[in-house]
C-alpha cells in the first residue's frame, strides 16, 4: 500500500457547524494515513465496457487504496447475464477475463454461436480484491434520473440498499427527492452513507441555482473525467470550479454547511483510451482517516479532511493558528503554483487572495476572509486529458474563518 507520511494538522471540525478545537497535536495526527480512492466508476452491470474484477485489479494494481463501482441505478447484487457482442472490444474483455480467472471462477454458457456470462455481484467481487488496511471495495450506486431532456445523477456511495430514480417537477426537486432517499436510508440503517452530486454541467443539466437550492447537500464533483461533462464551462456556463466558489457564498450566508469539492474518474471505457473515452486514472481523492474502511472514510471527508487531484501530490497540508500551508510533493524538473483563492467578508466576489510560484506556500486567514481554498498547479502534462484541461491539478477543501 502506498502511503504519504505528511506532517499535517487539518482543524477542519467546525466546517460543518460546530466549533472544534483550535489545535490538534502531533501523536494525533500521526495516527492518520492518506488513502487515495475513486469514487464514480462503471462497468458491465451498466454502460462500462469490462467486468468488475479487472477493473478493480486495475486500480489495486496502480496504488489505489479504495474503489467504489458505482453502477446506474443498481447496487450489482442481484443475478445478472450479459450477452457479450460481436464488437472485438468485448470478445477480447471475456477472453482475458476467462484467461486471467479461470472457468471455476467465470460462470458462461453458449447459445446458438452467443457467450453469455453471469456478471459477479458486489458481494463476490469485493471479496476477491478486498484486503483489511490495503484495498476497500465500497457499495455504491449512481442514483441515474432525468427530468424533460436533463440529466440528473447523484451517486450514494456505502449504500444499503437499491434507491430507485425518485423523479420529480423540476431539476432541482428530482435532486432534492433524488438525495432525500440517501438521507433517509443513511437514517434508518445508521451507516454512513455519503450521497454527491455529479457532473452538474453534463448537458448543462444542473444550473447554479439549482445546486444553491439543495438542502443536506455536502459534496459534488469539481472534476469528472468524462469527455462530455464540460467542467470548463463554455462562453455561456459557469466552470464547476466557479460554480463550486459560487455555491459557498450563497451557503454561507444562508447558514448552510459548506460544500465539499470531489475529483472522479466516472469511467466506462477500458480498452480504447484518448480524450474521446472515459478512462481510468484521470481524478481522485486523498482521504486522511484513521482506518481504511467506508464509514471512518466518509465520516474524514464529511470533516473536510481531503483534498482532490488528477496528479499533483501534497507532502503536508497544515492549518494551526488561523494559518494554512501547503506543501507540495515535488517531482524533478516540475514547477508547481499555490494559488489561494477565497472571499472576503461582506463580499460575494471570489478572487485569487494570494499565488506563490514553488512547492511550499502558507496562507493567514485574517479576520476579514469568509472562506479560502488552495489550488495547486503544476507545469506537468496530464497524461490523458480532456478538454483544455492540459496540467496536473489539486484542490484544497474550503476552510471557513469563522
Amino acid at each position: 500500500m502506498k502511503l504519504i507520511v505528511p506532517s499535517i494538522l487539518l482543524i477542519l471540525a467546525f466546517l460543518i457547524g460546530g466549533c472544534g478545537d483550535s489545535t490538534k497535536s502531533t501523536n494525533e495526527a500521526v495516527k492518520k494515513s492518506w488513502y487515495k480512492g475513486n469514487l464514480h466508476t462503471h462497468s458491465f452491470w451498466s454502460d462500462g465496457d469490462e467486468f468488475p474484477e479487472t477493473i478493480l485489479d486495475w486500480y489495486k494494481s496502480n496504488d489505489y487504496q479504495f474503489i467504489a463501482l458505482s453502477d446506474h441505478n443498481t447496487i450489482s447484487m442481484e443475478e445478472k447475464w450479459i450477452q457479450v457482442r460481436e464488437d472485438s472490444v468485448y470478445q477480447n474483455s471475456f477472453k482475458n477475463y476467462l484467461a486471467r480467472y479461470g472457468e471455476d471462477w467465470v460462470d458462461y454458457k453458449t447459445d446458438s454461436g452467443k457467450v453469455h456470462v453471469k456478471l459477479k455481484t458486489y458481494a463476490e467481487y469485493s471479496k476477491m480484491f478486498e484486503r483489511a488496511g490495503e484495498f476497500l471495495v465500497i457499495h455504491s450506486e449512481e442514483i441515474t434520473d432525468r427530468y424533460e431532456d436533463k440529466h440528473v445523477h447523484m451517486n450514494a456511495t456505502n449504500i444499503q440498499q437499491k434507491i430507485d430514480p425518485q423523479g420529480g417537477n423540476s431539476i432541482s426537486e428530482v435532486m432534492q427527492n433524488n438525495l432525500n432517499a440517501v438521507l433517509k436510508q443513511r437514517k434508518e440503517t445508521g451507516v454512513p452513507i455519503m450521497p454527491h452530486i455529479n457532473h452538474p454541467n453534463f448537458f448543462y443539466s444542473v444550473s447554479l441555482e439549482d445546486m444553491i437550492s439543495l438542502k443536506g447537500e455536502q459534496f459534488f464533483e469539481v472534476y469528472n473525467g468524462h469527455p462530455m461533462v464540460h467542467n470548463m464551462g463554455d462562453s455561456t456556463h459557469i466552470s464547476t470550479e466557479e460554480m463550486w466558489d459560487q455555491i459557498n457564498v450563497s451557503y454561507l450566508a444562508a447558514k448552510k454547511p459548506i460544500m465539499y469539492g470531489l475529483a472522479t474518474d466516472d469511467s466506462h471505457n477500458y480498452h480504447k483510451m484518448g480524450k474521446k473515452w472515459s478512462n481510468s486514472g484521470r481524478g481522485w481523492v486523498m482521504v486522511q482517516a484513521d482506518t481504511l474502511s467506508a464509514p471512518a472514510l466518509i465520516e474524514a471527508m464529511e470533516r473536510g479532511d481531503f483534498y482532490s487531484s488528477t496528479g499533483v501530490t501534497l507532502k503536508s497540508l497544515e492549518f494551526d493558528k488561523n494559518d494554512l500551508k501547503v506543501e507540495v510533493e515535488p517531482e524533478a524538473g516540475i514547477d508547481y503554483t499555490i494559488s489561494f483563492i477565497g472571499c472576503l467578508k461582506g463580499e460575494t466576489e471570489v478572487k485569487e487572495l494570494k499565488t506563490v510560484e514553488g512547492s511550499i506556500a502558507n496562507f493567514e486567514l485574517t479576520d476579514d476572509i469568509l472562506f479560502v481554498r488552495s489550488k495547486i498547479t503544476s507545469t506537468k502534462l496530464q497524461k490523458n486529458p480532456i478538454e483544455d484541461i492540459k496540467y496536473e491539478s489539486a484542490w484544497t477543501q474550503p476552510l471557513l474563518n469563522d
